[in-house]
């Protein structure tokens, strides 16, 4: 497998990105799957896991840092109550034209599955279908409660700096994006209601069980708000991480779930 890496000038600086090349004949006639990260993420908090679904799929898997994130260009404002779907309009709209690709698999993790949901419904003539990992599609109070024992615990040195080996000088940023946004009162109205009505092509959503941050009531919200046929899949004995705590079956259901997509 290769990979290619690649900085992305946008108006808002440079985004990094990362692609896992299967092979060139499948690059060529499956369509690749994006992934977006979560709140504290990045690509290089992937880990294996894109290599491992690109050989499991037989699909390229193309990630990229957010600006604010990991290697992408520091961010100096905070972030917007609306960057959910800020972030597709503004900075994936420059990846999309940048990569030149047609038809797409959108995936995300956590506030990234919002993301990828989004893309999904913003281009319905390019995305073949919608992968959603322990995402939220409204605000709840477990979340919140989540978020706010996470942030106590980021006042403890050896976290800050375990997360600052991704962030580097950004962490403190990258840390307020998420806690002082989803913490704002003016944030717990937010829902992806409208966009997920605006959804048609076939979706999967994946959510462990046990998800600290979310009750089943948000998987459940995205299979039964979409227009496409959707699949729900709720992992045994798993929390907010499915793809790190049960890779093995997370790539399963989901090389099951696109060997229907002809794309």
């Amino acid at each position: 497998m290769d990979t290619k890496e690649l900085y992305l000038e946008i108006p808002q600086g440079q985004i990094y990105v990362k692609r896992w090349i299967v092979n060139q004949k499948n690059s060529l006639k499956n369509a690749p799957i994006i992934l977006f990260h979560e709140s504290l993420g990045s690509v290089e908090l992937w880990r294996d896991f894109p290599a491992q679904l690109a050989l499991a799929t037989q699909r390229d898997v193309i990630a990229y840092d957010r600006i604010g994130f990991g290697k992408s260009s520091v961010q100096v404002h905070s972030l917007e109550l609306n960057f959910i779907e800020q972030e597709v309009q503004d900075t994936f709209s420059f990846l999309f034209d940048a990569l030149g690709i047609k038809k797409i698999v959108a995936m995300g993790h956590s506030v990234g599955g919002g993301m990828a949901a989004v893309c999904a419904a913003l281009y319905p003539f390019n995305c073949v279908a919608l992968i959603t990992e322990s995402a939220q599609a409204m605000v709840e109070d477990v979340t919140l409660e989540g978020i706010r024992k996470a942030k106590v615990n980021f006042k403890n040195e050896k976290f800050f700096n375990r997360l600052a080996k991704y962030h580097a000088d950004k962490t403190q940023w990258v840390l307020d994006a998420w806690t002082e946004t989803w913490l704002n009162p003016a944030f717990a109205a937010w829902c992806l209601d409208r966009y997920l009505a605006q959804v048609c092509c076939p979706v999967l959503s994946i959510h462990g069980e046990q998800d600290e941050y979310a009750t089943l009531a948000q998987p459940q919200r995205f299979v039964e708000l979409v227009q496409g046929p959707a699949e729900l899949c709720i992992i045994p004995e798993c929390q907010h991480f499915p793809h790190q705590e049960k890779p093995e079956q997370v790539l399963q259901v989901i090389k099951q779930f696109l060997a229907n997509i002809k794309n």
